[in-house]
């Protein structure tokens, strides 16, 4: 047994490490669920759930530790309608406690014209959210009426705001930017939406114009906002958005974008299209946790969206001296080559 001086030495030694370097998740964590979304709520239970590749229902899992994901029972809460609106790809869903009651925010199109996407609440009051009923609340609106998907919430300084991916009102082509807006409710928002990015550099244009799914960490005064960019294959990646914890964050004027990406392919471990990500801590609150998909080889045979092996991950965020995050490169498989085509 390992003397408790010696296991805490160690694990300040492996928090030491860069991101991609730290041990603890034996990743992947669980296989074909892309846009992870995991919450540790206040009955000490991480919650999860996941795009499924048949894009056809919402899972929830409940589990004490992130290992233990893949083995959690799958709890089927909501399948999409025979047809009409959330009748086809159901995409991104998240789960957030507000209020008392859980919210599972998703995306969904329609049977006959499946990318007609936009924004979709279910309500639950239910104290665990894999029981209880799931009552559907309808579309979330957001001032117009376009391709819209993959929205987060959070709070900073006790305001709640919605981020979200949206076709602009005005674009000329297809592509994504990622908006914000305070709500006054979980169902709404309140005042004009904001534009935080759009694709602006090289690395967000690739094979696709994408600023896209949106989340959020609050650290040291700070929001950072990151999001993913370019088509869902190995030119997938994140970028970031930073800004003043006490600042406007509906002014676009606040935030500062990185230009470069801050967590892409690596040829090195064997990951590649890392993006979509959500984040946690260890249960102690004390370890931020970068939770994404990714997928373990480069090259697709036909369009990306069909392809069901983005896996979700886990590894832990270290912190540089000028109080931004290191999420480093994606790790390699614990088991290489457990997961194949």
């Amino acid at each position: 047994m390992m003397r408790p001086f010696r296991f805490a030495l160690a694990l300040s030694l492996a928090l030491a490490l860069p991101a991609s370097a730290a041990p603890g998740f034996a990743n992947p964590l669980v296989p074909q669920r892309a846009d992870p979304h995991v919450t540790l709520h206040t009955d000490g239970y991480y919650y999860y759930t996941a795009t499924v590749p048949e894009y056809d229902r919402i899972e929830l899992r409940r589990t004490r530790h992130l290992n233990d994901l893949g083995k959690a029972e799958a709890k089927v809460v909501w399948r999409k309608h025979a047809s009409g609106p959330m009748s086809s790809h159901i995409w991104a869903p998240e789960l957030h406690h507000i209020d008392g009651k859980w919210y599972l925010y998703f995306t969904a199109g329609r049977a006959d014209a499946p990318f007609d996407i936009r924004l979709y609440v279910l309500e639950n009051a239910a104290a665990n959210p894999l029981g209880g009923q799931w009552i559907e609340r309808g579309q979330l609106k957001t001032g117009w009426e376009s391709f819209a998907l993959d929205a987060t919430t959070f709070t900073v300084n006790g305001q709640r705001y919605l981020s979200w991916t949206q076709r602009p009102p005005t674009a000329d082509r297809h592509m994504t930017a990622v908006y914000i807006a305070r709500m006054d409710s979980p169902l709404s928002i309140t005042g004009p939406a904001t534009m935080l990015t759009a694709p602006d550099y090289p690395w967000e244009k690739r094979e696709q114009h994408v600023n896209e799914a949106p989340a959020v960490l609050v650290r040291h005064g700070r929001v950072f906002l990151t999001y993913s960019a370019s088509a869902t294959d190995a030119n997938y990646c994140l970028g970031m958005l930073s800004a003043a914890a006490s600042a406007d964050l509906t002014d676009a004027a606040a935030w500062t974008k990185s230009p470069l990406p801050v967590f892409q392919s690596s040829a090195a471990t064997g990951q590649y299209g890392p993006g979509h990500n959500a984040f946690t801590t260890s249960p102690d609150g004390k370890t931020d946790i970068l939770v994404y998909h990714a997928r373990g080889y480069r090259d697709i045979t036909g369009d990306p969206l069909h392809d069901p092996n983005r896996h979700t991950r886990a590894q832990v965020i270290t912190w540089r001296a000028d109080g931004t995050p290191d999420f480093g490169q994606p790790v390699a498989d614990v088991n290489r080559g457990r997961q194949g085509r």
